[in-house]
């Protein structure tokens, strides 16, 4: 570095794949998928061959966000090994869809500290290949790396993955689980109604899909976006899942997709002789999370760690949101970016501003931990072709818990990349006292209902408040009535009065007064 002059980070190459072969002889495993979109970033810098290998020697950060996929020994180390490097850091990132963005802030930060001269950012899926070896007797997959017999991988239909806690004493804690507990009371919150609240989910879902439907890396691409009516509509194709979310509102993860980003400096790209076309100019990044114990949140109609980590994401890179041309949401479900439009002022559907550049976790598909590194890249390719100016990616992870904000632009920043980021790793906000034992009587604060394959209510997830404290309290639901009148989807089931005891194996049950009468 000359002087205090710090070095300027840039994005000077991407690349994504996609898998869609579901033969068991065509599994290839996440850790190929990177390293083939790591060749791909590599070739998209456009270098000669003899200089893209110069750059592909000089990595010296490799990060990687952690598969769902697969339980490797060393992720980081294996792909490094494959580069032919032997890299000063090397990150594994943690279980959540805010990694990505994480990572790629963290690179940057490095490239300007001068602490790195070359970064790699990457991640990848092959559950849908996984899915069809395990459906045809091939486990483990032909060819895959041996996975670390000491690891677990991770299931996202298994609520005793989380350990013995409140949650898993009710059965509940999944991402189809608590993401509609939050659209229920965002839902009372706004005073919608329960139609206006599935036509809007459809229309924004319709929206996504058909920016999906012209994406050739979506998963669903070559297929017709499906419209709001077949989105908003129960059928056997498209069953409920947990109310309000049929299951053309909730994230599909059967994909084999993997992404890679390449940063460095403007010095060093000059150096090589990187064309500056290729160049987009990482700004700030910041992101923070609530409470890992979805019972522990302020309410169920924001989320704190979104509002903070747009807001710091934004300040972090010297814009306001009217300067952003272009955002990626991410949207597992229709709350999260619902949250964000609501915190930013954005419309919830038609908006002016794109809000998905890939078509969400349902048409795109949901990368597990990875869909916003194909945001990113997305966003990169945008900004190069000249249709925005500066973009901004939020990632979520967890059950609306972590988030990570980073904004990208075609233009350098006036000061040097933000040294740190601004937020703590997780937020301290006042919460209601929660009750592990409740009884008397009680309001219900939000709920969702759980369904059998055969569309019936299998199971009813109520979080309440004690009227006599305020306290909060988990319940199931404590009668055939009481699951039959929250399952209807007639009238507003937040607000209403019951009772709550404690059953005999330890769980709250609730049940409505008057019998559960409407």
């Amino acid at each position: 570095m000359v002087g205090s002059r710090r070095p300027t980070p840039i994005v000077v190459g991407v690349g994504d794949i996609k898998n869609r072969s579901l033969k068991v002889e065509d599994a290839v495993e996440p850790m190929q998928l990177m390293l083939e979109a790591i060749t791909r970033a590599i070739q998209d810098t456009q270098l000669p061959w003899s200089a893209a290998k110069e750059l592909q020697s000089k990595i010296d950060h490799v990060g990687v966000v952690n598969t769902w996929t697969w339980v490797y020994p060393d992720l980081p180390g294996l792909i490094s090994e494959k580069l032919g490097v032997k890299p000063k850091y090397q990150v594994l990132s943690h279980h959540g869809g805010d990694s990505p963005a994480k990572l790629f802030d963290e690179a940057a930060r490095r490239i300007s500290l001068g602490e790195s001269q070359v970064a790699i950012v990457t991640g990848g899926e092959a559950m849908a290949s996984l899915g069809a070896c395990a459906a045809a007797g091939k486990y483990p997959p032909p060819g895959w790396t041996k996975p670390d017999e000491s690891g677990k991988g991770v299931s996202v239909s298994n609520v005793s993955r989380f350990g013995e806690n409140l949650g898993t004493l009710h059965s509940v804690g999944l991402p189809i689980h608590v993401y509609p507990l939050y659209e229920n009371a965002f839902r009372a919150h706004r005073g919608q109604s329960i139609q206006e609240n599935n036509q809007e989910s459809a229309e924004l879902y319709s929206e996504f899909a058909k920016v999906a439907e012209k994406n050739p890396l979506a998963w669903n691409y070559g297929q017709p976006a499906a419209t709001k009516e077949v989105i908003g509509t129960v059928s056997k194709k498209n069953r409920m899942i947990c109310f309000p979310y049929p299951l053309l509102l909730n994230a599909f993860n059967n994909v084999n997709l993997a992404g890679a980003c390449i940063l460095t400096s403007t010095e060093y790209a000059r150096e090589l002789g990187i064309p500056q076309d290729r160049w987009i100019y990482p700004l700030g990044g910041a992101g923070t999370s609530d409470s890992s114990n979805f019972w522990e949140r302020p309410n169920y109609y924001s989320s704190p760690a979104i509002s903070r980590s747009l807001d710091q994401g934004l300040k972090s890179s010297g814009l306001t949101k009217e300067q952003i041309d272009i955002y990626d949401f991410y949207s597992c479900f229709p709350i999260m970016p619902k949250l964000a439009c609501q915190h930013l002022g954005l419309p919830m559907t038609k908006q002016s501003k794109p809000i998905t550049l890939l078509g969400g976790l349902t048409s795109f598909g949901g990368a597990g931990n990875n869909y916003s590194m194909h945001a990113l890249i997305e966003m990169v390719r945008e900004l190069r072709q000249g249709k925005a100016r500066n973009g901004l990616v939020l990632a979520n992870g967890g059950v609306v818990t972590y988030q990570y904000v980073v904004c990208l632009s075609k233009k350098p920043r006036g000061s040097p990349y933000p040294d740190r980021n601004s937020l703590p790793d997780h937020l301290e906000e006042l919460v209601p006292t929660v009750d592990e034992k409740a009884q008397g009587d009680a309001i219900i604060e939000t709920y969702t209902v759980e369904f059998n394959r055969d569309g019936s209510p299998a199971r009813g997830h109520i979080v309440g408040r004690l009227r006599g404290n305020g306290h909060r309290f988990l319940a199931n639901e404590g009668d055939e009535n009481t699951l039959v009148q929250l399952a209807s989807g007639v009238k507003e089931q937040v607000g209403r009065s019951g009772f709550v005891r404690v059953e005999d194996d330890g769980r709250n049950l609730f049940v409505f007064n008057n019998g559960g009468k409407l």
